[in-house]
């Protein structure tokens, strides 16, 4: 397979998790994985204990930026990763879905945002894997 793949991460404020998972997944996949994040509902800036727990993991966070979910960004998709937008994501045969169940980051300090960026990661990790199996 010459053609790179792609992965989306939605959640409703693409503020908190799904910013976190791309991270994650641009740091993992060493570029070899295409990666975009949206929300249905974007926030005016990413979580700060987010961005925080992030850099305690070594990953800046700090120029991310909340962007609308479009349908455009789910066509040009292999793999779309929701978690909790529920019904907002725009559904095309031939995708892979899966809906990652994460508590919500929003309105939490860091020390509770860290277990959920470790979760991600473990989660991240396996879907490198399974798209990048010779790199395992």
């Amino acid at each position: 397979m010459t053609e790179q793949p792609s992965v989306l991460f939605v959640c409703v404020h693409n503020a908190g998790r799904s910013q976190m998972a791309a991270a994650y997944l641009q740091e993992l996949g060493g570029g070899r994985i295409e990666v975009r994040s949206a929300g249905s509902a974007p926030g005016d800036e990413v979580n700060p204990a987010a961005v925080e727990a992030m850099a305690r993991d070594g990953i800046d966070m700090s120029a991310a930026q909340p962007k609308i979910l479009t349908t455009e960004a789910v066509q040009q998709s292999d793999v779309v990763i929701t978690m909790g937008c529920g019904d907002a994501c725009p559904i095309f045969p031939g995708k892979r879905y899966e809906d990652w169940k994460l508590d919500d980051p929003a309105g939490q300090g860091v020390e509770a945002v860290i277990p959920i960026r470790d979760e991600i990661r473990r989660r991240v990790s396996d879907l490198v894997s399974e798209l990048l199996p010779s790199s395992a």
